[in-house]
């Protein structure tokens, strides 16, 4: 553990503390964390439109500018990964179990629960379900991981700087990134990906258990999840121990196996057309109506308006708190790329596999809906599941979804330690397996903690909370690589024309 530094054990102790919190006082933490983020969410909804916006411009303009040739990498660098296998790395760690655990159930509630502005189970709330979910899971949230990704990967392969956040503000802030404030820049990274990552192994862990009570009748508790984890745990740990060439690759490989398994599967039993279709028309909805979606705050409309501050201002929260161990997870993985080839990647594969996993499993849904079963009626976690109840070959299905949910859980979990361990050693790409493990063990013993006292949810809102001070750091990120891209035009050693 000599490698470590003071950023390891000061976010360990406040994640500790915070975790303590949850577990002696559930309700007035989750109470007091739950103000602050409606608080900011009221107050600065209209910041996180504007900013993520300008994410998703800011990348655009790189692809088409002459910047985009500059290579993240020494001039001829070769890429470490094959396409295939670095699409599977990002999207893995990118939506994972998140698309498992929401291709069935957010269209089906945007259609029938919580529409945008129409009726509840109407045609223009079905046109609306799937739109705003390509709208909250597209090119917007892709765009806020890309910009980490890319800035780190610029300074870290280019430059030679430590795989830190805090060493790409060095154009701006100079050698101050060295002492305290780059301590605190790291802290808040490390503490959004810890959290960010129990928080998801709770998920993950209530869905498979949701899948275990649908298909099994196995009762949802919390010992069920206990044991859940606590498998993941050991699988996960492994992986770790293999490395960054072979676990998490191999693993990255299976799931975009399995996942393509299961999207075909259940494309051609479910209503093929009426899949096709709704996706090629709602892929025209979400561009055609993209510029107005993007700066929608209804101030005149205080329905549509609160419509807006829980869904898309939490889902733009939400990903800027994940930024940090997603996109530094993706730098690492992305050496040796263009500029250009890597935002065009990161944005547009990503985002349209999303769409067609929305559109199959929503559609899907949906579909089994108006016949008459109550798919939006199930919790979340059993929503997938409850849909494939109602086609043919459901419970192989349900097996490979399963199996899924286990990989991406799993892939998750081990991309997190790896990305924890390169932040608490000075930036290490290569990070020791000792503080890895000591991370794995961390996130996953706080994940069963909080599913035992129900504290999952404070610490969730908390995490959203941290996502705008992190907002504000992205932008001096994106200021200060805009100043050395400038400073590499005139005398870089592959000089931009």
């Amino acid at each position: 553990m000599k490698q470590v530094t003071t950023v390891f054990w000061i976010t360990l102790a406040i994640t500790l503390g915070m975790s303590f919190l949850g577990v002696m006082a559930p309700e007035g933490f989750e109470n007091i964390s739950k103000t602050i983020m409606n608080y900011i969410s009221v107050s600065f909804g209209w910041y996180y439109l504007l900013i993520v916006t300008l994410f998703v411009l800011f990348c655009l303009y790189l692809i088409f500018s002459p910047y985009g040739k500059i290579r993240l990498g020494k001039p001829g660098e070769k890429p470490e990964f094959s396409y295939p296998t670095w699409l599977a790395m990002l999207f893995s760690a990118g939506m994972g179990i998140g698309l498992v655990f929401y291709g069935v159930a957010s269209p089906v509630s945007h259609y029938i629960n919580t529409p945008p502005t129409a009726e509840p189970g109407t045609r223009e709330a079905l046109e609306d379900s799937l739109r705003v979910t390509f709208f909250h899971y597209g090119i917007h949230a892709w765009a806020i991981y890309a910009v980490i990704a890319l800035v780190l990967a610029y300074f870290t392969f280019r430059h030679g700087k430590p795989g830190l956040i805090s060493a790409t503000l060095e154009p701006i802030f100079g050698d101050k990134m060295e002492g305290g404030w780059g301590k605190l820049i790291d802290v808040i990274a490390v503490f959004a990906t810890i959290v960010g990552v129990a928080t998801t192994l709770g998920f993950g862990a209530t869905q498979i258990n949701g899948g275990l009570t649908y298909l099994l009748g196995i009762e949802s508790s919390f010992w069920v999840q206990l044991v859940i984890i606590l498998i993941v745990t050991v699988l996960f740990m492994l992986s770790t121990y293999t490395g960054l060439s072979k676990g998490i690759k191999y693993l990255s490989n299976a799931n975009m196996t399995l996942a393509g398994i299961l999207l075909i599967g259940t494309l051609i039993l479910g209503p093929t057309l009426y899949i096709f279709n709704s996706f090629t028309d709602t892929i025209g909805a979400y561009l055609q109506q993209l510029p107005t979606e993007s700066f929608r705050i209804a101030p005149h409309d205080d329905e549509e308006r609160q419509w807006v501050l829980d869904w898309t201002v939490f889902f733009w929260a939400w990903w800027i708190a994940w930024a940090p161990f997603v996109g530094i997870f993706i730098a690492r993985v992305s050496k040796g790329r263009s500029i250009r080839e890597f935002l065009a990647g990161v944005l547009l594969v990503p985002s349209v596999v999303s769409f067609l996993w929305f559109s199959t499993f929503g559609i899907t849904g949906i579909d089994e809906q108006n016949k008459g079963a109550d798919i939006a009626g199930l919790p979340d976690e059993q929503a997938l599941f409850g849909m494939f109840g109602e086609i043919p070959f459901g419970i192989v299905l349900s097996i490979i979804a399963l199996m899924l949910i286990g990989t991406f859980f799993i892939t998750s979990a081990d991309s997190a330690t790896f990305v924890l361990g390169m932040q608490t050693t000075n930036g290490s790409l290569s990070p020791p397996t000792t503080v890895k493990f000591v991370w794995g063990f961390a996130q996953s013993t706080i994940a069963a903690v909080l599913l035992y006292t129900g504290g999952l949810q404070a610490l969730q809102n908390a995490l959203i909370s941290a996502a705008f001070p992190f907002s504000i750091i992205m932008l001096l990120m994106i200021f200060s690589f805009y100043k050395a891209l400038l400073k590499d035009k005139k005398s870089g050693p592959d000089k931009i024309k």
